[in-house]
């Protein structure tokens, strides 16, 4: 179970920008990433990897946890607002719930919540 701190470095680093830093210091070695009930991505390595990839193709992210974050010992549930602007100048708003699985003070597994019309173009 994540302690109130760092539960709250957590999204300050989301906020902050630091997507893949976020991965990299707040998950476990195996963790898994899912979205929509597809195919969960495993591994801390391949989850910076893909995250590393979407922020290669952003100009800009600005990120907002809108609260309150719901906790019941090792779940966490936290309703995001991400809005992009791509490189090619697209723009995009994704609002999502991350349902998160925590052992001790590290995300293990996580998945994403979303209606995919937000993903279509403008």
């Amino acid at each position: 179970m994540p302690t109130p701190e760092r539960l709250e470095a957590f999204i300050a680093a989301v906020e902050g920008g630091a997507h893949v830093q976020a991965i990299e210091d707040y998950y476990t070695d195996d963790a898994t990433m899912r979205e929509n009930l597809a195919e969960p991505r495993r591994g801390r390595t391949l989850l910076v990897a893909h995250e590393q990839a979407v922020m290669d193709r952003t100009a800009q992210v600005v990120s907002t946890c809108v609260r309150p974050v719901f906790v019941n010992g090792d779940h966490v549930v936290i309703r995001w607002i991400f809005a992009f602007t791509f490189k090619d100048g697209r723009a995009m708003r994704l609002e999502e719930l991350a349902w998160q699985r925590w052992e001790g003070e590290r995300i293990a597994q996580e998945e994403f919540f979303y209606d995919p019309v937000q993903m279509r173009p403008a």
